[in-house]
């Protein structure tokens, strides 16, 4: 039945079914100025090709929109120019802006969007868009399937401007600003557009609303009206200063303020039309943005984004190889932190300079070179480590590819006295991928296998291998995974929360799509998933995890959604484990528990001013039970200002003599947007597990295209004294100011 199912797979990837492929926009190239300001008063806009007569995407997919949407696009030797025109089905209405902040997510917007596949590879694009005030986003889309990166910032314009019964946007995006093949005269185009008036999404070329509204299985042909060329050099330097003033409380009487302060700065260099080398020195990878803090309940680490700009751009090419959650092969943010095991702290590492060249070599190939190097920290003996990756990606079929990655880490200088440490260390990892995406979408599915060498003694079990296939049709949706992490599979620049595990994930989903009532759609979805491991005591391999789910996933046509999960879960522990994460009575190892619970979740419609989200859980929870309600709750003064406060409370009732624990997480953010250029934003987040008051404000002041000033303060307080008792203590300080500036050579 696999290997049916499997040729069936091939099949889809491998067949030319020209899905996406019928219309075409022809593209011509002017020779008059255009002026970027939402006026469309150049006679030229009125001579070019219109991409019109948009499909509804949401609430259905078998109409035209209602909203009528006209697209031009035109380019001259430096630029490509669009202008889009969206008309409304009022004549006077109010639209839906969460605030003046780049970058802007979403559904509850008015906004335009426009993604260019440029290799035609139906797998990596660019997204550009802009809302009803003006503000931009842009991102890379990575996979095909629609998933995208916004943390990718670059030089682009784009203006709007609000008129009796539509809106215009009209932009301009340099060719240096993109990476395109020279002499190729097609890309793949899609545009789309979301008014919140109507509540509607639509697309230029058809897209089924079971799939991403950005998935590049579904694109039009752009045509050039003659091959492009290469727009000239394109080198950009990008210096930065940063200065920053600590104190760290705990150092008890010793404590004193400390300054830094630091220069250094990035190059971007495009090598041909598809390549680009990032080039750094004395990188600051200071955090202007701050992790929102979690309650942490689960046995293992937690994955948190990369949100630095040195490593954003062909991320995917890096970043995807291995299994996204049990065997990551390489994680950017294992580089330029370490875990100081003499103070039992985690701290920076200084990265002293770092090289990084990814692209496209052509419409087939792409590839990525990364080395870094940090510095040694000679309070702890830690050695500089030298970190390499190399990654080559080859298409195949229709939109799938296969892959090989290589990774090391090395220590460097490496002082003899640290019975903590190898001097010798070394960690290398190899690893292939296949990543299956049929050209109708319908079938997509990765395959890996990796295996790691380090400098310990062991030389067994030092494999991950993982097969996941998933059917996506419009009424059924199946998927099957298994997952293989060895004992002594060891990634240390990747992320691998556990070892020793084998998974078999099954998922069987149907899809229902209402004709008539508040409903436009419901899913229903069983999840069945197993985990084996090894006992230390006996070696044996026994079951360690199992989760049963029956699942119902509600979308209302007010966009409101509704998500609601009846679980069954067995535990198997190895070792002892404190069920609160607050180094209160743990449970024994060799101990194994069944506990059933029920989950549920509401998202308010999300285009209103008050918008609201509620989460619950109610049932047992290992030996005890465990009871949460949380939510958030959002006002916006349109577009200036936004304010959020969430809450998240646990209440863990354990027998005698196992700890209980009531754990509250609270946190609010305030977002004032000025303007399209001076931003700030506050969060508070209070943490009873974590027994931390963390105080975070930000003040950022686009003064130009990509160029900001960054003010920073951070302040992190404990929550509790020595005998338990509430009350704040100051822990540690922070204030960073940052100037970056871009600069095109």
């Amino acid at each position: 039945m696999i290997k049916k199912l499997l040729f069936l797979a091939l099949l889809g990837s491998s067949a030319q079914s020209g899905l996406g492929q019928d219309l075409v926009y022809n593209i011509e190239k002017i020779n008059t100025t255009i002026r970027v300001d939402g006026v469309l008063d150049e006679p030229i806009w009125q001579q070019v090709d219109v991409a019109g007569d948009f499909n509804q995407y949401f609430p259905n997919d078998s109409s035209k929109a209602n909203s009528r949407t006209e697209i031009r696009l035109m380019y001259d030797d430096q630029f490509l120019y669009f202008s889009a025109k969206m008309y409304n089905q009022a004549e006077d209405r109010d639209y839906v802006v969460p605030s003046l902040r780049r970058d802007f997510r979403g559904n509850q917007i008015d906004g335009i969007s426009l993604i260019f596949d440029t290799f035609q590879d139906k797998t990596n694009a660019f997204h550009f868009g802009v809302n009803s005030f003006g503000v931009q986003r842009e991102g890379l889309i990575a996979g095909g399937f629609g998933g995208t990166s916004w943390s990718w910032d670059n030089k682009w314009y784009a203006e709007a401007r609000q008129y009796p019964g539509y809106w215009v946007a009209e932009g301009a995006i340099p060719f240096k600003s993109i990476r395109f093949k020279e002499g190729k005269d097609q890309w793949n185009v899609n545009f789309y557009r979301l008014d919140s008036e109507a509540g509607e999404r639509s697309t230029w070329q058809k897209v089924p609303r079971n799939y991403d509204i950005k998935s590049l299985a579904f694109t039009g042909i752009l045509q050039w009206d003659q091959p492009l060329k290469k727009p000239g050099s394109n080198i950009s330097l990008i210096p930065y200063t940063a200065a920053e003033v600590t104190r760290d409380y705990e150092d008890g009487e010793q404590s004193k303020p400390a300054s830094n302060m630091s220069i250094g700065g990035d190059a971007k260099i495009a090598i041909g039309s598809g390549l680009n080398l990032d080039l750094t020195v004395n990188p600051d990878f200071s955090q202007v943005e701050v992790d929102r803090q979690v309650t942490n309940l689960d046995r293992f680490e937690l994955f948190f984004p990369e949100r630095r700009q040195f490593f954003l751009e062909n991320a995917d090419l890096f970043g995807n190889f291995g299994h996204p959650f049990y065997a990551r092969t390489f994680f950017s943010r294992r580089i330029g932190i370490i875990n100081d095991t003499i103070n039992d702290v985690t701290r920076p590492n200084k990265i002293l300079y770092g090289a990084r060249l990814s692209g496209k070599l052509d419409n087939n190939w792409r590839m990525g070179l990364l080395n870094m190097q940090t510095e040694s920290i000679n309070d702890i003996n830690l050695p500089g480590f030298n970190y390499s990756v190399a990654t080559l990606q080859r298409k195949v079929f229709a939109r799938s590819n296969a892959g090989v990655i290589f990774s090391n880490k090395q220590s460097f200088d490496a002082q003899n006295d640290n019975p903590d440490f190898d001097p010798d260390h070394f960690n290398r990892v190899l690893g292939f991928d296949y990543n299956l995406a049929s050209a109708d979408n319908k079938w997509i599915g990765k395959a890996m296998y990796q295996r790691s060498w380090d400098s310990s003694d062991s030389d067994s079990e030092e494999y991950a291998h993982m097969a996941w296939l998933a059917y996506r049709g419009r009424n059924w949706r199946l998927e099957w995974a298994h997952t293989l992490v060895g004992e002594n599979f060891n990634a240390e620049i990747g992320f691998v929360p556990r070892n020793g595990l084998f998974r078999i994930e099954n998922t069987l989903a149907r899809n229902f799509y209402p004709k008539r009532g508040p409903v436009n759609f419901h899913e229903i979805q069983v999840v069945l998933e197993t985990l084996w491991g090894d006992t230390e005591s006996t070696n044996q391999t026994v079951k360690s995890d199992q989760l049963v789910a029956i699942d119902e996933n509600i979308q209302f046509q007010n966009t409101s959604r509704l998500r609601a999960s009846l679980k069954r879960r067995y535990t198997y522990l190895f070792d002892t484990f404190d069920p609160t994460n607050t180094e209160g009575q743990e449970l024994p190892a060799d101990s194994d528990y069944t506990y059933h619970f029920l989950w549920m979740r509401y998202d308010s419609d999300q285009r209103r001013t008050l918008t609201y989200s509620i989460v619950g859980q109610v049932g047992e929870y290992f030996n005890g039970n465990r009871y949460r309600i949380g939510g958030d709750i959002s006002y916006r003064i349109q577009p200036f200002a936004a304010f959020n406060i969430n809450l998240n409370y646990n209440r863990l009732s354990m027998p005698e003599p196992y700890t209980s624990a009531d754990l509250i997480l609270i946190g609010s953010r305030i977002d004032f947007t000025m303007t399209k250029k001076l931003f700030l934003t506050s969060f508070l987040q209070y943490n009873t597990q974590a027994e931390n008051f963390n105080i975070n404000t930000r003040i950022q002041w686009r003064f130009k295209p990509a160029s900001d000033l960054f003010i920073v303060y951070t302040d992190n307080y404990a929550t509790m004294d020595m005998n338990q008792e509430f009350g704040l203590q100051e822990k540690n300080r922070a204030l960073v100011l940052k100037l970056t500036y871009w600069l095109n050579l």
